[in-house]
């Protein structure tokens, strides 16, 4: 259980600068439709390969549609259109907002008062993300940048749709195979994303293609999308709504990290201690993981 965070920050964070390089020659919507889309075949092949009924039982529909409109849809559309208005660090940090969202949103609706060592790790991650996120909020509120508010309402709304999604799923929790389950949420954000790029006008790119796009599309497909997002529902099963947010925490120190090694990002001296309170609060969570189950 405690290696999952783990590949989620790997495989979540590295897929940070991967989709930024897809972009380069990919539109948005087309991107998601590609990446959700061939996500979600795999994942139904590997279903097949293991002799795992490929439809969820009836009930689980009203879920999946939910779960992958919110948590799929939502999150990565907004994610691409992050992408194409701010920094890739900026994005990836803004975006964690997230676990302090699923937190709020968890107390709400499910009771989930977090007790002392989530308090103080959701206090730690909220200062780490507030410094890392500084530029981009004085752009907004003091330089009043109208094209940085876009950098912060896009993450915003992508970090909104991910924490809603993952508590209606844990107060209404999908019955059925996880990675068959996790497929058609797939699907469901494919959908959407089919129906903006034929309203868009949006087509498959034919030029720019290199070595390096078509690698960062590889990773974003099996890796960023199909194999995180199974074991993120997989988490979400085992754990609390609060503490499976909360350990995705350490996604925005690696997603600025790669961003620095592979897209040309320089984070300094405050991103790095933004980086320091965000991994402490992370790390209060996942070492914690195996006795965190409400």
């Amino acid at each position: 259980m405690r290696l999952i965070p783990i590949a989620l920050a790997l495989f979540w964070g590295l897929n940070w600068p991967a989709v930024k390089i897809i972009l380069s020659i990919f539109p948005p919507f087309t991107l998601r439709v590609m990446g959700l889309g061939s996500g979600a075949v795999l994942l139904l092949l590997l279903a097949l390969a293991k002799r795992v009924a490929l439809l969820p039982p009836r009930a689980s529909w009203p879920g999946i549609i939910v779960g992958g409109l919110l948590a799929v849809a939502v999150f990565n559309l907004a994610v691409a259109w992050a992408q194409l208005s701010t920094s890739t660090s900026r994005a990836a940090v803004l975006t964690f907002t997230m676990p302090m969202m699923s937190a709020v949103l968890a107390w709400a609706v499910l009771g989930e008062r977090p007790d002392r060592r989530r308090a103080v790790a959701l206090a730690l991650g909220a200062l780490g993300v507030a410094i890392l996120a500084w530029p981009v909020l004085h752009a907004v509120f003091v330089d009043h940048d109208i094209a940085a508010t876009k950098g912060l309402a896009f993450p915003l709304i992508a970090a909104f749709g991910w924490a809603a999604g993952t508590v209606y799923l844990k107060r209404w929790p999908v019955a059925g195979n996880r990675i068959v389950v996790t497929a058609w949420q797939l699907v469901v954000g494919a959908a959407c994303a089919l129906t903006g790029m034929l309203i868009a006008g949006e087509s498959f790119p034919t030029q720019g293609w290199n070595v390096r796009v078509a690698g960062a599309l590889a990773f974003h497909i099996i890796l960023g999308t199909a194999v995180a997002y199974w074991l993120w529902f997989v988490l979400s099963e085992k754990v609390s709504a609060t503490v499976a947010a909360l350990t995705t925490l350490m996604v925005p120190v690696v997603g600025v990290l790669g961003a620095m090694a592979l897209v040309g990002d320089r984070p300094g001296p405050a991103d790095w201690l933004g980086f320091a309170f965000v991994l402490a609060g992370a790390a209060l969570i996942v070492l914690n993981l195996g006795k965190a189950r409400g």
